[in-house]
């Protein structure tokens, strides 16, 4: 007869999902391509936005994200909010800290588009981590040629 007590082991989920993050970055457009020529950042004029989203990730594999880019122009000493973009879309999770977004892109400047984006985690902390992302916009509409931008992205996720 054995008098020892039995523990049942516990073991608890690393994520449970749905689970939701937020991140904020800082975005710098480089080069803008389309039939009219090509346009880019730094050379007359300096554009930069503060893209800022939610996460919704359903699984460790996919998930939704909602992004709102305000987008500040300077150009001849004056600055000003140029552009304000709704960006949602799609993630999925490829592993090693890659991450790619498939976005759709509304912007108030009448533009519209799509916006692939491959994101690499850098930095993982306990509550946060560092990112650096590509966004590669194509966007049509309002009454100007189709372009194709890449860009550079980086940001904190919490």
């Amino acid at each position: 007869m054995s008098t020892g007590s039995t523990f049942a082991q516990v073991t608890t989920p690393l994520h449970s999902y749905p689970k939701i993050t937020g991140y904020v970055g800082i975005l710098h457009p480089i080069a803008t391509f389309s039939s009219a020529g090509t346009d880019l950042n730094f050379n007359g004029h300096y554009v930069v936005g503060m893209p800022t989203g939610i996460n919704i990730w359903k699984s460790a594999k996919i998930g939704f994200s909602a992004e709102f880019v305000p987008l500040v122009r300077v150009e001849n000493g004056i600055s000003k909010m140029s552009n304000f973009m709704f960006h949602p879309g799609i993630l999925m999770a490829l592993g090693k800290g890659w991450i790619f977004a498939g976005r759709a892109a509304f912007e108030t400047s009448g533009r519209y588009g799509l916006t692939p984006v491959l994101n690499k985690t850098l930095i993982k902390g306990k509550s946060s981590s560092m990112f650096a992302a590509l966004p590669m916009p194509v966007r049509f509409g309002n009454e100007r040629p189709a372009t194709f931008s890449i860009g550079f992205q980086f940001g904190i996720a919490f």
